[in-house]
């Protein structure tokens, strides 16, 4: 946080007297904050001091193991049950493996679905989300979760000669936004969307990385969705 900071006013030229001045705060806190101590600030004044750099911050929690929307959000489990029954009864070719934990040299987590296609030994890393909230994170843990998922099924003696990725989303407004405003990044990360995800999955030659969102009869491609107002009747 305080090398943003400190980065972000270096070059817009200012001061620390000037970022304090246009936050309202004293020179002190800005030299605290900075230098990375900032326990003894309040949330808020940490706030007005980003918002004064058009910085935004964002509170958000973790937890060692694995992604709290299994615990908050039951639509998580509803995404699994639709995405699983797809699978089922449009490409029996695949075995799935749901829930798989890991605690691998001190990375741990939970590969939501790993998909296992045994006659052209690719696997497919299965990361769903119903809510997106730090977009770099996702892709840092779907990296983690391909980088280590031969290790992981070692045990089911799965293996594979390609390892490949795909990010369901959720359908939802927020979500649209959210994929929109960090586009660019999701798709250097992952290339692939909803129609070329359908036909590698008919026919799995090479890894692949994906990212599309969901309803509930396919995946759709990250596109712009206009929003249909309703129309008033005439008086």
């Amino acid at each position: 946080m305080g090398a943003t900071i400190r980065a972000i006013r270096v070059r817009r030229g200012w001061r620390q007297a000037d970022l304090a001045a246009k936050a309202g705060v004293s020179p002190a806190t800005i030299s605290r904050l900075e230098r990375g101590h900032p326990g003894s600030l309040t949330l808020d004044l940490i706030r007005r001091v980003s918002a004064a750099l058009d910085v935004r911050v964002d509170l958000v929690p973790r937890w060692r193991a694995g992604d709290l929307d299994r615990l908050l959000n039951a639509k998580h489990s509803q995404l699994h049950e639709l995405v699983a029954r797809w699978f089922a009864s449009e490409l029996p070719a695949w075995v799935l493996a749901p829930e798989v934990s890991y605690a691998i040299y001190g990375e741990r987590g939970v590969v939501d679905i790993v998909a296992w296609h045994p006659s052209s030994r690719a696997i497919l890393v299965i990361e769903l989300k119903t809510d997106i909230v730090d977009v770099n994170q996702l892709i840092a843990k779907v990296d983690e979760k391909a980088r280590l998922i031969r290790q992981i099924v070692r045990d089911r003696d799965w293996n594979p000669l390609t390892v490949s990725a795909w990010v369901i989303v959720g359908a939802g407004r927020t979500n649209r936004a959210r994929l929109a405003q960090h586009r660019a990044v999701l798709r250097a990360a992952f290339p692939a969307e909803a129609r070329r995800m359908r036909a590698w999955l008919a026919n799995p030659t090479g890894p692949i990385a994906a990212l599309s969102m969901w309803t509930d009869r396919a995946a759709r491609p990250l596109a712009p969705t206009r929003r249909v107002r309703r129309v008033r009747p005439i008086s």
